[in-house]
C-alpha cells in the first residue's frame, strides 16, 4: 500500500473523531452522543449519499456494467456467507447457530462503512458509478436468508419471521428513496442542494464517526473472551471479501472507484440489518459475538487499513 495513501486516509479529520470516540470510551470518559442526534446524523448521512448515487445513476443511464454490477454483487452477497461459515465452523470454537448468525452478518454490508469509502475516494479525487447504491441495498438481504437458512438446518430457530422485511429497513429504504429522488431530478436537483448535500458532507460524518467510536470501544469489551482464533476472523474475513470484490469489479470492468466500493461492500459486516434480522429470527445466537466482531474488530479494520488497501489494489489492477 503507497505510503501516501494511507497517510491521507490516517490524516483525515472523520478518522482523527472516530479515534477520539474509542480513546475516550477506554479513558472511562463519560462522553456520549444524544440518541436523536446520532440517528439524525444517520438519516443526512444516507439521503447525501443515496441522492448523489441517484444523480450520477440519471446520468449514466441503464447499461450492461449496471447489469453486471448487480450481479458481481449477489455473488459476494451468497459466496461471502458461505465462506465466512466455513471458516468458523473449522476454525473457531463457536457453535454452529453462532457461527450462522455472524456469518450472516459478514455477508450482507455496512452502510457507514460504505459512506466512509465514498468520503475517502472523493478525497482521492475518485469517482465511481452512480448504480454502486443499487448494489449496496440488493447486497443486504440475501446473506441474511442464507445465515437463518444455515442456523436452522443445524437445529435452529422455528421463527416466522418475514425475511423480506428486511427491503423495508430504514437506512435501505432511506437510500433507495433518496436515489430514487436524486436520478428524477439530476443535476438540476444536485444544484438546489449542494450546500446542503455536499459542502458539509465530511463534518457530518466526522461526528457521526465520532459517536461511532464510542459505541466501537464499548463492543471490544464483549470480545474478551472470543478468543484469538476469532478476533483474527474479524480481520482476516474483510481481507477476502475485498479481494473478492476488487478482483470482480476490475473484470467487470468498474472504475477505480467502482472496484473499490464493491471491494468495502464484500469486506464489510453489516451491524444494522442483520442484527435486527438474526435477533428475530435466530434468538438463540449470542449477539455479543455478531456485534463486537462486526462493530469492534471489521469496522474500525476497514476504517483504518482496508479502504486505502481495497483502493490500491484497485489503482494496480485496473
Amino acid at each position: 500500500m503507497p505510503i501516501d495513501v494511507l497517510s491521507a486516509n490516517l490524516a483525515s479529520p472523520a478518522l482523527g473523531f472516530f479515534a477520539l470516540g474509542v480513546i475516550a470510551t477506554r479513558m472511562k470518559s463519560d462522553l456520549s452522543f444524544p440518541e436523536q442526534a446520532a440517528k439524525a446524523l444517520s438519516i443526512y448521512l444516507l439521503i447525501a449519499i443515496g441522492f448523489k448515487g441517484g444523480v450520477q445513476l440519471r446520468a449514466e443511464g441503464i447499461s450492461s456494467s449496471l447489469a453486471l454490477g448487480i450481479g458481481a454483487g449477489l455473488f459476494l452477497a451468497v459466496t461471502l456467507p458461505l465462506v465466512a461459515y466455513l471458516i468458523l465452523r473449522s476454525f473457531t470454537p463457536v457453535s454452529r447457530i453462532d457461527a450462522a448468525a455472524v456469518a450472516a452478518h459478514y455477508g450482507s454490508v455496512s452502510v457507514v462503512t460504505f459512506v466512509a469509502a465514498t468520503a475517502f475516494l472523493s478525497a482521492m479525487g475518485e469517482s465511481s458509478e452512480g448504480f454502486m447504491i443499487t448494489l449496496l441495498a440488493a447486497m443486504e438481504v440475501p446473506a441474511i436468508l442464507i445465515g437463518i437458512y444455515l442456523a436452522r438446518r443445524g437445529g435452529g430457530s422455528t421463527s416466522n419471521h418475514r425475511f423480506m422485511d428486511t427491503l423495508t429497513h430504514g437506512p435501505i429504504v432511506l437510500l433507495i428513496g433518496a436515489a430514487v429522488v436524486g436520478a428524477a431530478t439530476g443535476e438540476a436537483g444536485m444544484a438546489q442542494l449542494e450546500g446542503f448535500l455536499v459542502t458539509p458532507f465530511l463534518g457530518v460524518l466526522a461526528l457521526f464517526l465520532l459517536d461511532m467510536g464510542i459505541i466501537a470501544a464499548r463492543r471490544l469489551g464483549e470480545l474478551r473472551q472470543a478468543g484469538l482464533r476469532l478476533l483474527a476472523f474479524g480481520m482476516v474475513m474483510p481481507l477476502i471479501g475485498g479481494t473478492a470484490g476488487v478482483l470482480l469489479g476490475t473484470a467487470i470492468g468498474l472504475s477505480v472507484g467502482g472496484a473499490t466500493l464493491l471491494a468495502v461492500l464484500g469486506a464489510s459486516a453489516s451491524y444494522v440489518a442483520a442484527p435486527a434480522a438474526i435477533r428475530e429470527a435466530v434468538p438463540e445466537a449470542n449477539p455479543a459475538l455478531s456485534l463486537g466482531l462486526a462493530l469492534g474488530v471489521t469496522f474500525p479494520f476497514n476504517l483504518i487499513v482496508g479502504i486505502p488497501l481495497f483502493y490500491t489494489a484497485a489503482q494496480l489492477l485496473a
